[in-house]
């Protein structure tokens, strides 16, 4: 097998741990490209490609995430990790553990993480890796990471949602919610939402968004059955899919680009929050991105009585 049959064989694995790292797609995917030539240019072979690579694309992402901190800690608004449709990495023994760590809830919780914490946490308890591989992974002892791991897990656990296991329930109730949505059935959609369920927009500033959240089932469904209509009317369309391992849907304009991508936590067989990324600058991956703010005016506009 060639270097770069060995490399694409594990690249699926590569781009999970680096995304599950980051929080970004296209961060990732250059993590991964970054990680391919420092394997192309070794002049070794090395007695592990996987942990060669694992290794690798680790350090790598650690270094990113150190430096999009600061820039996070600049974000205007929430933040919110970029959607991911499919996670391209599959191991049937570890399914809910990568289902769960791909979350946007828990990948926010990760944030609150430092860079080696997040690193370790996603190597041992999503992954799975040895101590032995994590050590090695992140430049520290086996002893320096085994703390680490019970520090990240305690803080991951102090503040783990606890979603709904039955997919094929989540599943139906986001049905359930979208028709209403495209009905603007207020009393349908407040009867999916929990009592203090929230809606909360990252529009990073670039993009027309919610200037506070939004909480409150009344409160929320009223917003949807309000505004969804009149996007309807200038031809603003959806689609449901699974973002983050979670039902939700992509949005997009008359000409087929993406407008927002929607995610919904659902629990106790209720939805607790719904998250929109409207910041173009994370929708790119998944297509041409639209202009929201021209949507925006084009709603505003629809919205005036004739």
């Amino acid at each position: 097998m060639t270097r770069t049959e060995e490399f694409q064989e594990l690249r699926p694995l590569l781009f999970s741990i680096a995304y599950r790292i980051l929080g970004s797609v296209s961060e990732a995917e250059d993590a991964v490209q970054d990680t391919w030539l420092r394997y192309e240019a070794s002049p070794t072979e090395p007695r592990s490609v996987r942990a060669f690579l694992s290794t690798a694309v680790t350090r790598v992402s650690i270094d990113v995430l150190r430096s999009a901190r600061v820039r996070r800690e600049a974000y205007v608004g929430p933040w919110f990790p970029e959607p991911l449709l499919a996670d391209p990495y599959e191991d049937p023994a570890r399914s809910a553990e990568l289902a769960d760590s791909v979350s946007t809830a828990a990948l926010l919780l990760l944030e609150r993480l430092s860079p080696l914490e997040r690193a370790v946490f996603v190597l041992r308890e999503v992954f799975a890796f040895g101590f032995p591989e994590v050590a090695a992974a992140v430049g520290r002892s086996e002893a320096a990471c085994r703390q680490l791991a019970v520090r990240a897990r305690r803080h991951m656990e102090a503040g783990r949602p606890r979603f709904e296991a039955d997919r094929r329930e989540r599943e139906e109730l986001a049905s359930r919610f979208f028709e209403a949505l495209r009905e603007g059935d207020v009393i349908g959609l407040q009867d999916l939402l929990a009592a203090d369920a929230s809606v909360v927009g990252d529009g990073g500033g670039k993009a027309p968004q919610l200037a506070r959240a939004v909480r409150g089932a009344q409160n929320v469904a009223r917003l949807f059955a309000s505004v969804f209509p009149r996007m309807a009317r200038v031809d603003v369309t959806f689609e449901q899919h699974e973002v983050n391992g979670q039902p939700g849907a992509i949005f997009r304009d008359r000409d087929g680009k993406v407008l927002q991508a929607l995610t919904l936590d659902v629990l106790d067989g209720r939805i607790q929050a719904i998250r929109v990324v409207i910041n173009p600058d994370k929708l790119g991956h998944m297509g041409p991105v639209g202009d929201a703010w021209a949507v925006a005016r084009d709603v505003k506009q629809a919205a005036r009585p004739t």
